[in-house]
């Protein structure tokens, strides 16, 4: 059966974890006995984790036709013909409404019914608790038919080894695609020939004639070349090629990044200053690897000024502007496993000196990091259960973190039993 990802949004990504089947239908009958038998209707809906009576009676409101599903032989029929197409743009929008978190986009939801008899979304990755506009038709058929506690939650238990399966199918796949990379790469480079340990074909001035770099290698002999690096002899080589205006300007430009690094050049491990150093860096364009090595604090202070500087000037959508920066987060998670720890403590130390909003949006920004693979779930519940053994329990932070975590865990525990 032909697969297709959960939300139109998704719909490019080849390693989306969450998939239903394609729709099909059948258009049945004649004159004005004419129906839409939507054949697969069970299998979608159970992909989707929702009873297939709800969406068979959305398909009947949004086209303002009967609609009727048979629990016992699992036929989904709407009177009229309509196309496939149609029905599966409006499935799309079934599945933003009533299936995918309003906060993280995860459609791993579950529907959830108030004492007031308002319809809700809760979501088991990030625990975001979505309101469903109540003025929408379907939700009375809702309020009327409400959905089963399932009591040993196998649906989901199913939809996390699928979950898993897939996961590993994709890093299988993107390590075949990162071979096919290289070896056609290795193709394109043409070897060059090269005259001892270092030629100074390499280090050529333009001003330097192709008659002098002979008689220069002819008289060189075995004697291996080094070229000097420093400022000094950087001057000097610039000068020589160079009007003395020329010469000021380009020395003038790379002698900015030290003065930026020179900002924090004593040493003392000063949060602020660093994230400043570390703001000023990124605006300027400068790569993840080049910040890591500018900024001179302890590797903790690099991680919060680097965190602090990535989330610079955010109120709200915290996850999304850090997804578009994740490559410094990575930079930092690169000096080894145990770093992910330092990101977490960046995280937390934001969010104690951050706005409201930082302390709401934390497992949002815990999800999409652990999405990108930046962060494990290993390290996630390290940094959980030391957070709350240091006498936090009844900090906001660990509480808004604790239903992304106990997610991870109950993942992990299934796996753990396959």
């Amino acid at each position: 059966m032909a697969l297709q990802n959960i939300g139109a949004s998704n719909s490019d990504d080849a390693f989306y974890r969450y998939k239903m089947p394609k729709m099909i239908t059948k258009i049945e009958g004649r004159g004005n006995g004419i129906k839409t038998n939507i054949v697969n209707m069970v299998d979608v809906a159970k992909a989707l984790a929702r009873p297939p009576s709800y969406t068979t009676k959305y398909f009947g409101c949004e086209l303002g036709a009967q609609s009727k599903f048979d629990e016992k032989t699992g036929v989904s029929l709407v009177n009229g013909a309509h196309d496939t197409s149609k029905l599966a743009g409006l499935l799309e929008n079934f599945i933003k409404k009533y299936v995918q978190c309003y906060g993280c986009g995860n459609p791993e939801t579950e529907i959830l019914i108030t004492k007031t008899q308002m319809v809700q979304l809760k979501c088991a990755a990030c625990g975001f608790v979505s309101d469903v506009d109540m003025r929408d038709k379907l939700t009375s058929f809702i309020l009327k038919n409400p959905p089963e506690v399932k009591k040993g939650g196998k649906d989901k238990k199913a939809m996390r080894r699928a979950e898993k399966e897939r996961l590993k199918e994709g890093e299988a796949a993107d390590k075949v695609q990162k071979k096919l990379t290289k070896d056609v790469k290795k193709k394109d480079v043409k070897p060059t020939k090269k005259k001892g340990n270092a030629s100074d074909e390499d280090h050529v001035s333009p001003t330097v004639s192709q008659a002098g770099d002979k008689d220069d290698s002819e008289d060189d002999g075995d004697v291996q070349w080094q070229t000097d690096t420093s400022a000094e002899a950087a001057r000097q080589r610039i000068q020589e090629q160079l009007s003395s205006v020329t010469a000021d300007m380009v020395m003038l430009a790379t002698e900015e990044p030290k003065k930026v690094k020179a900002v924090n050049g004593n040493g003392n491990g000063n949060n602020k200053k660093l994230a400043d150093v570390a703001k000023e860096n990124i605006k300027k364009g400068v790569s993840p690897k080049e910040l890591m090595g500018i900024l001179s604090g302890s590797k903790q202070e690099n991680a919060s000024a680097i965190y602090e500087a990535v989330v610079d000037g955010v109120e709200k959508g915290f996850a999304k502007h850090v997804l578009k920066k994740k490559s410094y987060l990575a930079a930092v998670v690169g000096e080894g496993a145990e770093s992910q720890i330092l990101v977490l403590r960046a995280i937390e130390e934001f969010c104690r000196n951050g706005n409201g909003n930082a302390v709401k949006e934390v497992p949002l920004v815990l999800k999409a990091l652990y999405d990108v693979d930046i962060l494990e779930e290993e390290y996630v519940v390290k940094w959980y259960e030391e957070g709350l053994s240091g006498g936090n329990k009844e900090s906001l932070i660990w509480k808004n973190v604790k239903p992304f975590v106990e997610w991870l865990q109950s993942a992990e525990s299934e796996s753990e039993e396959e």
